[in-house]
């Protein structure tokens, strides 16, 4: 049931990270703070399609 995601940061939309979630577990989007590179600090990354 687990599907690979990709993470965007939601300042500099670039898409940074990838990992699994569960989709039956969490249907909606998921949203974690992560360290973006180009940002040079951490923001907001949400799941893109």
């Amino acid at each position: 049931m687990r599907e690979i995601i990709t993470l965007g940061c939601l300042d500099c939309k670039r898409r940074n990270y990838s990992t699994t979630k569960n989709k039956r577990n969490t249907p909606d989007r998921v949203e974690l703070k992560k360290y973006c590179s180009a940002c040079r600090r951490h923001t907001v990354h949400k799941e893109v399609k």
